[in-house]
């Protein structure tokens, strides 16, 4: 008995891009089916192992290694450090459609996701023996699910290498990221035929919300070095929620479609630190295109995020700039989370970092520093700090050091209103510390703020003006379209058109 519907069987082969876009195209239009995540997870996993994997083995890997990553900021969920691959190539076959890309059978999808059925079983076997017929999946039952691929996993893969977000990792070569496991949780539960299980996605972890109302939480894979399980758990609504970690009560909470996305952006080009296969980086570039003229990345900053990036190293012709998409991925997070995420802001002043626009650099930096005085530092919280730790003592200096190196009346030495970011970045950072359990600022920081602050001259440190508002900072939500805040109670110097957020 065959596991798809003729319309999915007739568009295998896969031979090219073209023949995964339609695929895609077929499970987002199809109105009667929601898109298959097990599915699409095994055709984008299989694909970006073989070719990331090929390439890495090759001697010769010509135009695939010819991307380099000028990116600083890598903001999928699978944060990785390294382009490792597995060791299941054998499955595609050895098959090639000209170039490096891989000839996807569908006998061999087919196997791979009847393979991922047949480790659901034992919990298919268990829902026949019950008497209930909820279409709403229980805690127990998604902990089972959880169990049943968390119990499978290779012992050293718990660590967030390239390329194991993917169920072909995981059906392939027992290994899963983070994200890989819950994304495995929602698609296992999906197909038992829950369609309330969904992922909710921070900045730097992943869990899982169900329920008739979808506000039941569970935690379902590890952060971190996984030294702690808290599966089974709810995320709990004290000071845990009010982390960066959990953006309190702020993460993208997403439907299938959004979960289709979520599958595009987990893609990983990575060869190395340094460089990037072609193929998989054009792949998710118009997979994500595909996604976004549909609307299903209007509520995801980070996807937008990582399509602006894509954009910025090849951009497409006739579409958005990659800097209209950063500057749209600050806006959904403005909009939709009460701008509670730091990301699209790291991402924004990164770019206009590589572009030596140091004023909207600044800005920008201060910018994600507002939304990161919401919160309380926590030990979780590494990689974010490791953000702000680079932009204070890498980022920074290295634009003191360029704009200090002549003299010009156009320096932002000479702007007030960077002076005043400066302040705003460092202020933040500060709030950020104040009333956490763990200290985070060291004479590491110090020594580059006090070398920074001396750069500017007194008659320009002395045009900014702070005013001390009576009450601690709260969030705002911009109405739709807005684009202009308040910083500090000063004056327009301390202004900038991205966050909303009213700092003291």
């Amino acid at each position: 008995m065959t596991e798809f519907c003729d319309d999915v069987i007739k568009l295998f082969p896969l031979r090219a891009i073209p023949d995964v876009i339609k695929l895609f195209r077929q499970q987002l239009n199809n109105r009667e089916e929601e898109p298959d995540l097990t599915l699409l997870s095994i055709v984008t996993g299989l694909i970006e192992h073989s070719l990331t994997t090929k390439v890495l083995e090759s001697t010769g890997a010509g135009s695939s290694t010819s991307h380099t990553n000028n990116n600083n900021n890598n903001n999928n969920n699978n944060h990785v450090d390294g382009g490792k691959g597995g060791t299941a190539a054998a499955a595609v076959g050895g098959d090639t459609a000209g170039g490096n890309f891989p000839v996807i059978r569908y006998d061999t999808v087919e196997a791979l996701y009847k393979r991922f059925k047949s480790v659901l079983a034992p919990i298919e076997k268990l829902l026949v023996k019950t008497t209930t017929d909820s279409k709403f999946a229980s805690r127990e039952i998604i902990k089972k699910v959880s169990d049943i691929i968390w119990n499978s996993l290779l012992r050293s893969s718990y660590k967030d290498r390239a390329h194991l977000q993917s169920l072909y990792s995981y059906l392939c070569g027992n290994k899963l990221d983070c994200f890989g496991v819950a994304f495995a949780v929602v698609a296992g539960c999906q197909m038992l035929g829950y369609r309330d299980v969904h992922l909710a996605i921070s900045e730097d972890h992943v869990w899982v919300v169900f329920g008739k109302t979808g506000d039941e939480t569970i935690e379902v894979t590890w952060h971190g070095k996984g030294a702690e399980d808290k599966r089974g758990q709810s995320v709990a609504p004290g000071i845990e929620s009010q982390t960066w970690l959990y953006v309190a009560g702020h993460p993208v909470v997403c439907n299938r479609y959004m979960e289709v996305a979520a599958i595009v952006s987990a893609i990983n080009p990575s060869l190395t630190a340094t460089s990037a296969c072609l193929e998989v980086a054009d792949l998710q570039q118009q997979l994500l295109w595909l996604l976004y003229d549909m609307g299903h990345l209007r509520k995801y900053p980070m996807a937008l995020g990582c399509l602006g990036e894509l954009e910025e190293v090849e951009p497409t012709g006739g579409r958005k700039s990659c800097e209209e998409l950063y500057n749209e991925s600050v806006r959904s997070a403005q909009t939709y989370y009460r701008n509670h995420h730091v990301y699209p802001y790291t991402y924004q002043g990164g770019y206009y970092y590589r572009k030596n626009m140091y004023r909207e650099a600044f800005a920008s930096w201060a910018d994600s520093s507002d939304v990161i005085r919401l919160y309380n530092y926590s030990r979780d919280d590494e990689e974010i700090y490791k953000e702000f730790l680079d932009i204070a003592n890498e980022l920074i200096p290295q634009v003191m050091k360029l704009e200090s190196s002549g003299h010009s009346a156009k320096s932002i030495l000479r702007d007030a209103s960077c002076f005043a970011n400066l302040l705003r970045f460092y202020d933040g950072i500060c709030k950020w510390e104040e009333g956490s359990q763990t200290p985070i600022l060291h004479i590491g920081w110090a020594k580059p703020l006090v070398a920074t602050i001396a750069k500017f001259d007194h008659d320009i440190r002395s045009q900014v003006i702070i005013k001390c508002a009576d009450q601690e900072p709260q969030a705002q939500h911009p109405a739709h379209g807005q684009e202009n805040g308040s910083k500090n109670g000063a004056d327009d110097s301390l202004q900038h058109h991205n966050n909303n957020n009213n700092n003291n």
